[in-house]
C-alpha cells in the first residue's frame, strides 16, 4: 500500500504537488496520469524519499521510505532508465545493487530472465544500452528484492510492441500476486489496457481516483434518434434542464453527455416520446482524460493558459 496524505511540494513560488491525498491499493494496477508537469514524477520521488515534502506524508506500508529497514525488499521502482553507470555492465549494476541490499547473487540471473535480457545484453555497458534495454534493466532492478510495492514511471518508453505487451502482462501478473503496482504513462491507449484503476492529477492536484470503467462512463455520451422532431425537442429541453449537454446531429437526433442512457429512456417514456435509437457511446480513455484535465494543462492549441 502507498499512502499519500496532504502531500505537498513547492519549489520556490511553484507548487508542484498540492495537498495530494490518495491510497494506492494492492492487488491491482493503478495508472498514474496527468498532463506534462502535473507532478507525477515529483510525487513518485517523494514516495522514495528522493525529494522531501514541503508538507504532508508519503508512506509505504505505513512508514516513510527513510524508515524502511530493507528498502529494496519493500519497494522497487523505475524512475530513470538511464541511471546506470555508463561503463558498468547491466549484470554488474544489478550485482552491486544486490550486494548492497543483502540479496543473493543468484537473484540477478532470475530478474534478468524476467526482464528478457540475455547474457549478451546483460554484458553491455550502460552507454551501449538502447532505451528499451535500459528500461528492461531498470525493471529488473525494481524486481531485485521481490518487493510487495512497485512503481514504474513511463515503463514502456523505448520498448517495441513485444516489450509493451510484456510490460502489460508483467504488471498484471504482479498485481494478481497481491502487490501494489503504480504505473505512470502518457500513452492513454496502453493504460486503458493495463490499469484497472486510475489516479489523475493536474497542476499537482487530485482530479480523479476511480476504476477505469467508471471514468470511461463519465466521459461517454448517449446517441438518441426518433421519428418525432417535436418530441425530441421536448426531450432535449428536459435533459438540458437537468444539466446534461445536448448536441443536435442534424439527422433527426442528438447526442447527450452528462446523463445515462437509462435516464434518457426514463424521460422519453415520461414525456411520451418515441425513440428509434438509444445508444450509450463509451468514451476512450484519451477522451475521458482530455475532458478531466481540460483546465489543468499549461498549453491548449498553442495558447498559454
Amino acid at each position: 500500500m502507498i499512502t499519500l496524505r496532504g502531500l505537498t511540494k513547492r519549489f520556490g513560488p511553484v507548487t508542484a504537488v498540492d495537498d495530494l491525498t490518495v491510497d494506492i491499493a494492492p492487488g491491482r494496477v493503478t495508472g498514474f496520469l496527468g498532463p506534462n508537469g502535473a507532478g507525477k514524477s515529483t510525487t513518485m520521488r517523494m514516495v522514495l524519499g528522493l525529494d522531501a515534502p514541503t508538507a504532508g506524508r508519503a508512506l509505504v506500508a505505513g512508514r516513510p521510505y527513510r524508515e524502511l529497514r530493507r528498502p529494496l525488499h519493500e519497494v522497487g521502482a523505475l524512475l530513470d532508465a538511464r541511471a546506470v553507470h555508463p561503463a558498468r555492465s547491466g549484470r554488474a549494476h544489478l550485482l552491486a545493487l544486490a550486494r548492497s541490499n543483502g540479496i543473493p547473487g543468484r537473484r540477478v540471473d532470475e530478474v534478468l530472465a524476467l526482464a528478457g535480457l540475455d547474457d549478451r545484453a546483460a554484458a553491455k555497458p550502460g552507454r551501449a544500452l538502447s532505451l528499451g534495454m535500459a528500461q528492461r534493466l531498470g525493471i529488473a532492478g525494481a524486481l531485485l528484492g521481490d518487493p510487495p510495492v512497485l512503481m514504474f514511471d513511463e515503463p514502456v518508453n523505448g520498448l517495441d510492441p513485444d516489450g509493451v505487451r510484456w510490460i502489460r502482462e508483467l504488471t498484471g501478473r504482479l498485481a494478481a500476486e497481491g502487490r501494489t503496482v503504480l504505473v505512470s504513462s502518457h500513452l492513454m491507449s496502453e493504460m486503458e489496457q493495463t490499469a484497472g484503476h486510475l489516479v489523475v492529477i493536474g497542476r499537482g492536484r487530485l482530479i480523479a481516483d476511480a476504476p477505469v470503467g467508471e471514468l470511461l462512463a463519465t466521459g461517454g455520451s448517449v446517441r438518441v434518434r426518433g421519428p418525432q422532431p417535436e418530441g425530441l425537442s421536448r426531450l432535449a429541453a428536459r435533459l438540458t434542464a437537468e444539466g446534461a449537454a445536448v448536441d443536435g446531429d442534424g439527422a433527426g437526433g442528438f447526442t447527450v453527455t452528462g446523463v445515462t442512457a437509462g435516464r434518457v429512456g426514463d424521460l422519453a417514456y415520461e414525456l411520451g416520446v418515441v425513440l428509434h435509437e438509444l445508444t450509450p457511446v463509451t468514451a476512450t480513455l484519451e477522451q475521458a482524460f482530455m475532458e478531466l484535465t481540460a483546465d489543468a494543462v499549461e498549453y491548449a492549441s498553442g495558447v498559454a493558459r
